[in-house]
């Protein structure tokens, strides 16, 4: 019915918090480069980037669900938009299925791309080892 509401909404805040992130890094890389900065610290991904990530898995399972709801006349082009919020009977089975569809879908998306981030970041750590060893020995 409209269970793609609560990824949607999740993604919204996702990418507003992304957007804040992502001014905050800016400022701070510009601060470090006029103390200057070793290689190492230009090859770690910034933590926009991987909340960027989680914002492109939630909008592209919001549309694709958007999508499969209109095709199968769940949303309609005038107010409420949504055909179960039409009646009282209908809106509680569409709230039912958002608490627990909708909010399923997104703690799984989250997890998901938790895990994802956490391996990223185990690969960027192994790899801020070898660039370090790297420096110390003097080879570029």
């Amino acid at each position: 019915m409209s269970c793609f509401i609560v990824p949607a909404a999740e993604a919204v805040v996702t990418t507003i918090v992304t957007k804040v992130i992502e001014h905050n890094e800016k400022k701070q890389n510009e601060g470090q480069l006029k103390y200057g900065m070793s290689i190492s610290s230009f090859s770690k991904e910034g933590f926009s980037k991987k909340l960027k990530r989680l914002n492109h898995l939630l909008w592209g399972g919001t549309g694709l669900l958007a999508f499969e709801h209109l095709w199968h006349g769940e949303i309609q082009p005038f107010f409420p938009f949504i055909t179960a919020a039409s009646n009282p009977v209908d809106t509680a089975e569409m709230l039912k299925e958002m608490s627990t569809v909708g909010v399923s879908m997104a703690v799984l998306v989250t997890v998901v791309w938790g895990i994802m981030t956490y391996v990223t970041s185990l690969i960027e750590s192994r790899k801020d080892e070898l660039m370090t060893g790297m420096e110390a020995k003097g080879v570029h």
